[in-house]
């Protein structure tokens, strides 16, 4: 009876991890599915998933239920879905930092390459650097400018350490040759309440998050963060041609699945995340929030993600050896 009862527990637990039936992978999906964002609500990647999500329960016919498991830079979140079952059910909005955080916090939670299955990218957006319009400046330069006579003593928030908008904090930070004070969030949010109130006095955040508030004029900004204006907000200049030649960075955002999700399922939903870019009011959603879709294929989605995380581990690596000298 022990040894029974031990053969039981070893098939209840190998179970999740057996590929679908092929009946269940054709008619996949037949529950609502759950797209978790490594974010709080209101932040850019849970408003993303929010607008994708219902479209792709409309082309799906099933319910995408958006769930928030926010903190550490997304490190719960990934780590949930890449033990989740791999089924197609739990699905993880991942963001650029996903490849951050391997090369900041290797073996943490998962291995972003080898434990979650690209489906497809959905979309990328610039940050862009904001700032209390009472601190007195009206342009990066002077924003450097300020910055290199009070060293140090300018606050700056992001969300959680290793994000993409801290990272592009401290780039740049070490292209302008500056010192700045990191204060870290759980989120957006309660940021940007800091920001307006002049506890932190900037603070660079994806458009989405920021469009708002720059134009109700209760934060000021200075420029884009990707080296080709943004098309939500054109008059603005980047940061590349008014101070920092070469300073490029941005947040992308792409559905993934568990590895081993079978590839029935996978094709399913990357033609269906597609099929969704394509829709002229989504994309006007999109827009709004000043993020260009892009699609693809899972193999193009997993060549992006080679390429990044290359990119954010070189930029890791030469800020680690900053700290060394």
């Amino acid at each position: 009876m022990a040894l029974l009862s031990r053969l039981i527990l070893l098939v209840a637990a190998l179970l999740p991890l057996l590929p679908l039936p092929a009946s269940a992978q054709e008619s996949y999906p037949t529950r609502p599915i759950r797209l978790i964002v490594g974010f709080a609500a209101g932040s850019s990647g849970d408003i993303t998933a929010r607008i994708v999500g219902h479209e792709l329960g409309h082309l799906l016919g099933q319910s995408v239920i958006v769930e928030n498991r926010p903190g550490a830079s997304s490190l719960i979140a990934t780590a949930y879905v890449a033990h989740a079952q791999k089924d197609g059910y739990t699905l993880l909005l991942a963001t650029v930092a996903a490849t951050i955080n391997t090369s900041l916090m290797p073996g943490k939670g998962a291995n972003f390459e080898k434990d979650l299955a690209p489906v497809a990218l959905v979309g990328s957006i610039p940050n862009i650097l904001v700032v209390n319009p009472t601190l007195g400046v009206g342009d990066v330069k002077g924003l450097i400018a300020l910055a290199k006579q009070k060293p140090g003593e300018l606050l700056y928030g992001a969300s959680g350490i290793g994000s993409g908008p801290q990272l592009t904090a401290e780039l740049f930070k070490k292209m302008a040759g500056i010192q700045m004070t990191a204060v870290i969030y759980p989120g957006s949010a309660q940021q940007l309440t800091d920001l307006i109130a002049g506890r932190i006095q900037l603070m660079f955040s994806p458009a989405s998050t920021v469009l708002g508030h720059i134009n109700q004029g209760t934060v000021k900004a200075l420029a884009t963060t990707q080296t080709k204006r943004a098309s939500a907000a054109p008059e603005l200049p980047t940061i590349s041609e008014t101070a920092l030649p070469g300073f490029d960075t941005g947040v992308w955002f792409g559905i993934m699945a568990p590895a081993g999700t079978p590839a029935a399922v996978i094709d399913k939903l990357a033609t269906a995340t597609n099929d969704a870019l394509k829709d002229a009011d989504l994309l006007k959603q999109l827009h709004v929030q000043g993020l260009d879709a892009l699609g693809g294929s899972p193999e193009d989605f997993r060549r992006f993600i080679r390429s990044e995380t290359e990119r954010w581990a070189g930029i890791i690596h030469d800020m680690d050896a900053a700290k060394k000298k």
